[in-house]
């Protein structure tokens, strides 16, 4: 066996590595509380740039759509600088657009259920202190209205907020606090966000020039590869799942009128706009719209939670693999199977990553797939 100075030290390096590798992570394991706060302290001091990294991406999609079909073959100087900053304003006008619609829609209607039930509830109280004992014990649980101590519970209140007044008060400065401090963290989201989509290109560059340089060319270049993959099908996950939003908005909207319900465009933009949100997002605009429709109807709000159900299934089950798997080049069965996955190890935020992840996965291994055939064939 061959022994020489050079493979000798290739080897030394090896071992020393390796031996540093499982030194760090028994520490680690040893450590795992401080690790943990340390992660957390990381975590929280560049999630500003996460966001804004988020952001980015959520805005490539129509700023690439409009790149893509504004002053494409122009050659005047001005217009090919400028084709970028006109089309990120296009796409933050269009989605503060539609955002700005939703909140105009549904705001004012939601005010006014609110009105509603407050009016109701006072009423009903003005109602019960006007009637008498007997009066009340007829009505449906007069008894247990009866048995409840409505001034004892008036004076526990009062005293609550006496006694806890103080705390009330710094908890709201906190609250206020962390509102500022969110704003700014946004607002500093936002700026890196700009200067990522401004300078896209120009950072896709010095990315591959770093990973070819500090790399092996081979691994350097599969990771180069890797990363096109999945920033194409995150791109792709993201316009799906807007298209799905919309189809669910709409199919929603059809069985509402069909249903003859209340507040079928306010409702249905809710549902439509909160689908964005993995698996909870469409749920949280179906409870405020069927608080909105009880305020109208009972009768109709339980059959419209009970339609939702049934359209969620539908689409959950059908359409949804259907128009992601269009998107993300993942057969229908695989983008079920990433969700769920997804869900059990992430949460939300593990169903949202889950599908773009495993369509870079499943293509990539494809690929692999397909040259070891053909090194195989090659030997045969």
């Amino acid at each position: 066996m061959d022994f020489s100075s050079e493979k000798l030290k290739k080897i030394a390096k090896w071992v020393i590595g390796v031996a540093a590798v499982c030194t760090v992570i028994f520490l680690g394991i040893q450590n795992i509380s401080a690790v943990a706060k340390g992660f957390s302290w990381f975590i929280d001091l560049i999630m500003p740039i996460l966001v804004g990294a988020v952001i980015a991406v959520i805005l490539n999609v129509p700023m690439r759509f409009l790149e893509s079909h504004i002053w494409t073959k122009t050659k005047k100087k001005i217009l090919k600088k400028m084709r970028r900053p006109v089309c990120f304003l296009l796409a933050l006008i269009i989605i503060i657009g539609i955002l700005t619609g939703i909140i105009y829609l549904v705001i004012p209607e939601l005010i006014k259920a609110l009105t509603v039930v407050f009016q109701g509830a006072n009423g009903f109280i003005n109602k019960l202190n006007s009637m008498s004992a007997a009066e009340i014990e007829e009505l449906p649980f007069g008894n247990i209205l009866l048995r409840i101590d409505w001034k004892e519970i008036l004076t526990n209140i009062q005293n609550w907020l006496k006694n806890e007044g103080g705390m009330i008060i710094n908890t709201a400065f906190g609250t206020v606090s962390s509102l500022v401090g969110g704003i700014f963290d946004f607002f500093m989201s936002v700026v890196f966000a700009i200067y990522i989509l401004f300078g896209k290109d120009k950072i896709k560059q010095q990315a591959c020039r770093l990973v070819r340089v500090w790399m092996p060319k081979k691994s350097g270049e599969w990771l180069i590869h890797a990363a096109t993959v999945a920033n194409i099908n995150f791109r792709n996950f993201i316009s799906g799942q807007s298209l799905e939003a919309v189809i669910l908005g709409l199919l929603c909207f059809i069985g509402m009128l069909i249903l003859q319900m209340p507040y079928a465009p306010m409702v249905s933009a809710l549902v439509g706009v909160t689908a964005l949100i993995p698996v909870v997002g469409a749920f949280i605009g179906v409870i405020i719209g069927a608080f909105m429709i009880l305020t109208v109807d009972p009768m109709k709000a339980l059959i419209f939670v009970v339609f939702f159900i049934i359209l969620q299934q539908f689409e959950g089950n059908v359409i949804y693999p259907r128009v992601m798997g269009s998107r993300v080049n993942l057969p229908g069965m695989w983008i079920l199977a990433a969700v769920t996955i997804g869900g059990g190890i992430g949460g939300p935020v593990g169903m949202l990553l889950g599908v773009p992840i495993a369509s870079t996965a499943y293509i990539l291994f494809n690929e692999s797939t397909d040259k070891r055939e053909k090194q195989i064939d090659e030997t045969l």
